[in-house]
């Protein structure tokens, strides 16, 4: 069983280290050892700067891959066209529990991240910089290296730079959530798709990247784009950062050139030579097989030919000891509560297709796999955000990449597999079976009269078989949907269900099973 991992593990590198230069030298760069790795840097004009990100072929490396050139050019044109100071926005946001690279950046070289926010502030004429954190490490990284830069957000500045805080969710750190954060509101999407270029911070025109694409800005521009190159394939040169987590020896985040065999690099995080497959990309990407894993290399157009995606740098493999399937479970369940509650594919689709998911891992046969085929496509193109487009991603490629063992779980009712809870979530992960304090739904079938109440309150866990009967996902009540649970237990008018729980405590309730309710404390529900 994994736990989360830290907020900074083990730095490695292949080959000579860019982003990780000086690591070597200290825990943490201050402003002083921080020059003594990288050397000064010199402005650069706002049209000379775009011409260098599009040379090294530079695009977002929070997951989206978007060209950096094309967007600070699209801010410098609102910029000028309305007449209005832009702002520069470094997402240092990292809700995403299999990512940890953006994190050793914040908090081991949070200088290189400002060089390059700095560099593009400079080139837009911006007078406000905010860098956007979601951990107590990273913060305090953060304001002490503003500190010793001499930076604030007192009025009068020539450039006023702040620190902003957001909570550590995965749609936390998208980019509309990201801006809506800033202003002053909560830190999730608007439901509506707009571009922080046109209008952003305060309505501003806003250069909006995450921490990791700043830094490799600031290496670019002090060894220049053909020096850049010498790393990397030509297509996509330079270096990456990745997270390895999963069946790893240790987590471990690796700086490396792309065009590095996958193999090599998973080889050096101590995975299984013969992984049953690796999740690239995070919980918003793809899988790959085994065959694939020894056929690619790490760049965005190797693993995306495989089936994959190099998203956000997380790089999870699998052994052969797990259920796949019950590993794409538990991500499921984590991915249905982070939904932001803002649109009916992600707050219903999601935990539909979790629900769905389990029906087909607890032997609910060919029909429970088209339902959840039915539900995925039904949630993919519908979003208000990309959130329910990157989770029926991971399902869709979760279907492809384990054609065995779903077909083991579909035909024969399973694979002979415990979940291992090898992918890191928050929190101790869940196994296959109750660990301290889960909890699950259980129907006394001589009192059940098939009301169906129960179904209409939490869909996602119960069903109605065509016999009139409810059935019962055979799995961990998820900690989203507790609350219904709990509900639909109260309100059975025959007093048939219950919830069973492991020693671990509950809210309101030191027992180690939640009680039957007395017919006169039910809520006036009717069957």
């Amino acid at each position: 069983m994994n736990l989360p991992l830290p907020d900074v593990p083990e730095v490695r590198a292949v080959g000579l280290p860019r982003l990780t230069r000086g690591f070597d030298l200290a825990a943490r760069l201050d402003v002083r050892t921080h020059l003594t790795a990288h050397g000064p840097l010199e402005p650069m004009a706002g049209e000379r700067l775009a011409r260098l990100a599009e040379e090294i072929s530079l695009r977002g490396r929070g997951g989206a891959g978007f060209p950096f050139a094309r967007k600070l050019r699209a801010v410098a044109d609102s910029a000028i066209r309305r007449g209005v100071r832009p702002v520069v926005v470094v997402n240092g946001s990292e809700g995403e529990p299999a990512c940890r690279k953006d994190t050793v950046l914040l908090n081991r070289a949070p200088h290189l991240i400002l060089d390059g926010a700095l560099l593009a502030a400079e080139a837009l004429g911006a007078r406000t910089l905010v860098v956007v954190v979601t951990r107590d490490s990273t913060e305090i990284s953060l304001r002490a290296a503003l500190a010793e830069r001499g930076l604030s957000d007192r009025r009068g500045r020539p450039l006023r730079a702040r620190v902003v805080r957001t909570p550590e969710r995965l749609v936390s750190g998208e980019a509309a959530a990201v801006v809506r954060a800033v202003n002053g509101g909560p830190a999730l999407p608007p439901g509506r798709r707009a571009r922080a270029s046109d209008a952003g911070v305060g309505g501003a025109p806003t250069l909006l990247s995450n921490a990791e694409t700043f830094a490799q800005l600031a290496i670019a521009a002090r060894v220049g784009p053909h020096r850049y190159g010498t790393a990397g394939v030509p297509s996509e040169p330079g270096t990456v950062l990745l997270t390895l987590s999963g069946a790893v020896a240790r987590p471990v985040v690796v700086e490396v050139p792309t065009g590095v065999p996958l193999r090599y690099v998973l080889q050096l995080a101590g995975a299984p030579p013969y992984p049953q497959g690796v999740l690239t990309g995070g919980y918003h990407g793809g899988w790959i097989d085994s065959a694939a894993v020894h056929a690619s290399v790490v760049s965005r157009e190797s693993l995306a030919g495989a089936g994959g995606s190099l998203g956000a740098g997380a790089i999870s493999p699998i052994g052969q000891e797990t259920c796949p399937l019950g590993e794409a479970l538990r991500v499921a369940n984590w991915l249905a509560a982070e939904t932001a509650g803002q649109c009916g594919p992600c707050k219903l689709g999601l935990p539909a297709a979790a629900g769905r998911l389990a029906d087909v891992i607890g032997g609910g046969g060919p029909a429970a796999l088209e339902a959840l085929r039915e539900v995925t496509g039904a949630v993919r193109g519908r979003g208000a955000c990309k959130h329910p487009d990157g989770s029926a991603r991971f399902l869709t490629s979760t279907l492809a990449a384990f054609t065995d063992d779903l077909a083991a779980h579909v035909l024969h009712g399973g694979c002979g597999r415990e979940t291992a809870g090898v992918l890191p979530l928050p929190g101790p992960a869940e196994t296959a079976g109750p660990a301290e304090g889960e909890e699950r739904v259980l129907v006394d079938w001589t009192l059940c009269q098939g009301h169906g109440l129960c179904a209409d309150i939490v869909p996602e866990l119960i069903r109605i078989n065509p016999d009139g009967y409810p059935s019962v996902a055979d799995a961990v009540v998820p900690a989203h949907l507790r609350g219904r649970a709990r509900r639909a237990v109260r309100r059975c008018p025959a007093l048939a269900m219950r919830i069973e729980r492991t020693a671990g405590p509950v809210p309101g309730n030191d027992r180690s099973e939640l009680r039957v309710p007395r017919r006169k404390e039910l809520d006036g529900g009717r069957g």
